[in-house]
């Protein structure tokens, strides 16, 4: 019988589309993109190591000829799709019918290399009639598409590849720079620059409850008062304020009420007659809005839903896998022929004939760049399955999302909204004889048409949403009303709004820059690499994000420049139509050619020796002004500077919140050193230091000090005495022997602890290192570890969900972290667990939650060994260096390790000795020992210079260090 191999990129959909295949079909998943451009030079060939562009991945020399490689844990599985493609007598690739999907068909039909008839299948939803249909009517692949995508891949990887480097030398290291993530950040920085400018101005006005004749009340606001010259003055309102002074606006005539004044108005005012001068009533009509694409999905996900893009387009994954609704990456408003029917046959089953639009609405995409190649998202099918009929077969996003998707759908079939608007004006005088003038408006809903079915968001949760009606009594012109109550009301403009993951979304889009596809990926990529938090739903841009958007934007303006960037897309999606090449416009941007392009490689090379790392770390903050304070960013974080004084800024402080009063008061914390005084038994000094992880003392002038040791979070680093500091250095403790074992009280990242070998117990408070007595560890030895008997604490606080597993807050050994019992999620800085919703916990859990690692099995005999080895020599007086001593690294000979930590029964060797076997380390493992063991410098200092972030050098060195004694016993 024939064997037809589908390939598709995902095991979910893979699952569903072989249900609706009969026998004769093998449905398997390629799981993604099975080969890309090298990501580190360990995934290079051996035979182009030696190249000069290998790094890139792409022979720029050779019309950027892609270097695509098979990434490690992707060959055994591309082996397998071998393996059944050799056994098929056909092939149908039947990836996603995008650039992104073409490319992965592509790259499969490259590497496996088929011998047999291959085709091409694409559909917009996975349903029986869907996939039927596109089995009968394959397609080759679309090599325009996959020059698209290739060149875009390859732009993505000239740019970072490229600009990064730029960041990590003239900024900090790790940064990252990207074609549409390095403008999004500018977005956001350009937008908190606006915010540190805003200067907040008052003003005061007046809210009147009007009474008709019948009783009936209705709200009206002051908005003009008579001047001492009878002249009418219109009061001031906050768009007439200028936000950089806070002062009126040049030109604006309006009277400035003070607080007094409106209160005398107030009171003049009350129980006072008005008579309506004007009523004007208009009709409006409102039409749906048109269906989703991915960035209005993702937008109203965020504003309605609380989601942020990642969980909203993982939600739609899965809704599309499993068969619920079309294809999720889309910016294409229409609506095939099949769907508007469904649309409009369940508007008449559901709401009736009267909410039915009178004819089908067709909707066109006007943003820039649209495609208009696939549908809107919508529900699969020819007939829409309703949210409640899915509600059991659903999880809680997935039937949220889709209950979102559903409405909007329908909506867009549904009758125009009608009702009437009035405004009215009012006039009057206060007892004291000032002519003043209100004004009231309202709204009244006559149909509701399709807001029956769908309201929009707003980003603004103070704006009324549209179906919210303010009806006002029928007043009519020279109606007489009485001023009930008057309510003196005090206001103060706002800085401009910062942006949400929906508002930037949108902004993007609106500019034409980025694609649907990859919104949701560079608002992850901008808060994973430190360039914005998120406060609430609002993303706050860090210092870096302001030291390295100024870099871009004064020395490589274009890669930042908003229309720049938009035509960067127009120009791929001219590719994509066949109207231009790959490898010209490659060229242009990356070389230049005669003149015209980018010329990306030769600005770099121009203009890295102009770059002042000193200026672009130096940033300008208007409210700093006159001070003398600067806010520079460093290597280790932002910090402020006057002459020879600095101070860290708070890492959960946002840039528009520091104002000269925080600095002076940041700057008047305890910084740098204090001398203590003189340890009486060896004669040298103590320090106390503020160090970039905390507070901590210091025993001796060496580097590194003899001894060192954090304060505990009782201690305060500039009340700290010399009996106390001594008193934390005599740290760790040696309790006791217990079971021919030593037992060390220590202090380390994560609390206070007993140490017994490889056993370890948990203190309940730091003072119990110094008073802890060997019963009383004894004791705690005693009860079983957490996970192997003992009861484990209750949780912090419990958030119930519908049609899920409850969400639990606990506290951790990493601090408070969330957990479903399938995955759990730390707490980042600036979440604070006290105000945590429900939605949140829901939110931080499916955004990074992470399934707990599995302890994996000890082999017999190997830890036990090491528990039973002998102790260290020497006594209390060469204890093991302090665990908690977070700056600097202790490497004192004086200092010992707790017995456990010393390898069993295995000689111990001098760096004299272990200096020979330095070629068994690689390069840079041989430059990071030797500045360490050799010229004793901390792993902190050498990790940057090395390019290396310093929790990674930390490991190298441990790693390395093995290595040596390894190679020294022989081994």
């Amino acid at each position: 019988m024939p064997r037809t191999l589908v390939i598709v990129e995902s095991p979910a959909k893979a699952r569903t589309i072989e249900k609706y295949l009969g026998q004769g079909y093998a449905v398997e998943s390629s799981i993604g993109h099975i080969r890309d451009l090298p990501k580190s030079a360990a995934d290079i060939p051996e035979k182009y190591k030696g190249k000069a562009w290998a790094r890139l991945g792409l022979d720029v020399e050779h019309d950027f000829q892609p270097l695509y490689v098979v990434s490690p844990e992707k060959k055994a599985h591309v082996a397998k799709l071998r393996k059944m493609a050799a056994e098929a007598d056909e092939i149908i690739l039947a990836t996603d019918d995008d650039r992104e999907g073409e490319s992965i068909a592509w790259h499969l039909f490259q590497e496996l290399n088929p011998k047999v008839p291959v085709k091409r299948m694409v559909f917009h939803e996975i349903t029986r009639e869907a996939i039927q249909a596109a089995i009968a009517s394959p397609r080759q692949i679309d090599t325009n598409l996959v020059e698209a995508q290739e060149a875009r891949r390859a732009l993505d990887r000239l740019y970072g590849y490229e600009v990064s480097p730029v960041l990590w030398k003239k900024v900090r290291p790790k940064l990252s720079a990207g074609r549409v993530q390095s403008v999004a950040t500018r977005m956001l920085v350009e937008r908190e620059r606006e915010r540190m400018r805003f200067v907040s101005a008052s003003w005061w006005d007046l809210l009147i409850t009007g009474k008709t004749a019948d009783a009936q009340t209705f709200p009206a606001r002051l908005t003009d008062v008579a001047g001492p010259d009878k002249t009418v003055q219109k009061l001031a309102l906050g768009r007439d304020f200028d936000p950089l002074t806070g002062r009126l606006k040049a030109g604006v005539a309006a009277r400035l009420l003070t607080e007094a004044e409106a209160r005398a108005l107030a009171e003049g005012l009350t129980g006072q007659p008005l008579t309506v001068t004007s009523a004007e009533e208009k009709p409006f009509t409102q039409r749906p809005y048109p269906p989703f694409i991915t960035s209005t999905l993702q937008q109203e996900g965020s504003r309605k839903l609380g989601f942020a893009a990642t969980r909203t387009m993982r939600a739609a994954q899965r809704l599309y896998e499993q068969g619920y609704i079309t294809y999720m990456r889309t910016d294409s408003t229409n609506l095939s022929t099949e769907a508007v029917t469904a649309a409009r046959t369940q508007v008449t089953q559901m709401y009736g004939s009267s909410y039915l639009s009178p004819q089908p609405r067709v909707y066109a995409k006007k943003a820039k760049n649209a495609q208009e190649a696939h549908e809107a998202i919508r529900p699969a099918g020819s007939a829409f399955r309703t949210p409640d009929s899915l509600r059991s077969e659903l999880s809680g996003d997935e039937w949220r999302l889709y209950d979102l998707i559903w409405k909007r759908t329908v909506a867009c079939q549904m009758a125009d909204a009608r009702g009437r608007g009035l405004r009215v004006r009012l006039g009057g005088q206060t007892k004291t004889g000032e002519e003043v003038g209100l004004s009231a408006s309202g709204r009244t809903i006559d149909f509701p048409g399709f807001l029956r079915a769908y309201v929009e968001g707003s980003d603004d949760p103070s704006a009324a949403l549209e179906d919210r009606e303010t009806p006002l009594p029928p007043l009519k012109e020279g109606e007489r009303v009485t001023a009930g109550s008057v309510k003196p009301e005090g206001h103060d403009t706002q800085p401009p709004a910062r942006y949400t993951e929906a508002s930037l979304v949108q902004s993007l889009e609106g500019a034409g820059i980025g694609r649907p596809s990859t919104y949701a990926s560079i608002l992850g990529t901008i808060q994973d690499r430190g360039y914005a938090t998120k406060k609430g739903q609002a993303l706050v841009p860090s210092w870096t994000a302001f030291a390295t958007s100024a870099l871009l934007e004064h020395h490589f303006a274009s890669l930042v420049d908003y229309d720049f960037t938009a035509k960067m897309e127009e120009d791929l999606d001219d590719i994509a139509g066949g109207r231009a090449q790959r490898v010209p416009y490659l060229r242009r941007f990356y070389l230049g050619d005669q003149g015209e392009g980018m010329a990306l490689r030769p600005l770099i090379d121009r203009q890295m020796g102009e770059i002042d790392a000193r200026s672009i770390a130096t940033i300008s903050v208007p409210r700093l002004e006159g001070t003398g304070i600067e806010v520079r960013v460093g290597r280790y974080g932002p910090y402020m500077e006057r002459g020879e004084q600095k101070a860290n800024l708070p890492e959960d402080m946002a840039p528009d919140e520091l104002t000269a009063e925080k600095a002076e008061e940041i700057m008047a914390r305890p910084s740098g050193e204090r001398p203590l005084g003189v340890d009486p038994e060896t004669g040298h000094p103590v320090v106390a230091r503020a160090g970039r992880y905390g507070p901590y003392v210091t025993l001796g002038d060496t580097n590194p000090p003899v001894r060192s040791a954090s304060l505990f979070p009782t201690d305060d680093l500039g009340t700290l005495s010399l009996d106390r500091a001594l008193k934390l250095l005599s740290l760790p403790r040696l309790v006791g022997t217990s079971g021919g074992e030593e037992v060390w009280a220590l202090n380390g990242k994560y609390g206070p602890y007993l140490k017994r070998g490889t056993d370890s117990r948990s203190l309940t408070s730091h003072e119990q290192l110094f008073e802890v007595g060997i019963q009383e560890a004894e004791a705690l030895f005693l009860q079983p570890r957490f996970g192997k008997g003992r009861v484990a604490a209750p949780p912090l606080q419990t958030f119930e969900l519908e049609g899920r597993a409850p969400i639990l807050l606990k506290s951790g050994r990493f601090g408070p972290y969330l957990t479903d019992g399938e995955r759990n999620a730390t707490l980042r800085k600036g979440e604070d667990e006290g105000t945590l919703s429900a939605e949140r916990a829901l939110e931080i859990l499916e955004e990074r939650g992470k399934e707990p690692k599995k302890k994996p099995g000890k082999a017999a005999g190997t830890k036990k060994a090491g528990a039973k080895a002998p102790a260290s020599k020497g006594a209390a007086s060469k204890a093991p260096a302090k665990a908690g001593a977070k700056e600097p690294a202790t490497r004192a000979a004086a200092v010992k390790k707790p017995a456990a930590k010393a390898a069993p029964a295995k000689a111990t060797f001098t760096w004299a000795q272990l200096k020979p076997h330095l070629g068994v380390l690689s390069a840079q493992e041989q430059q990071l020992v030797t500045a360490t063991r050799e010229q004793g410098r901390k792993v902190d200092d050498v990790a940057p210079e090395l390019g290396l972030d310093v929790k990674k050098a930390k490991g190298m060195a441990l790693q390395a260090s093995k290595k040596l004694n390894q190679a020294a016993r022989g081994e």
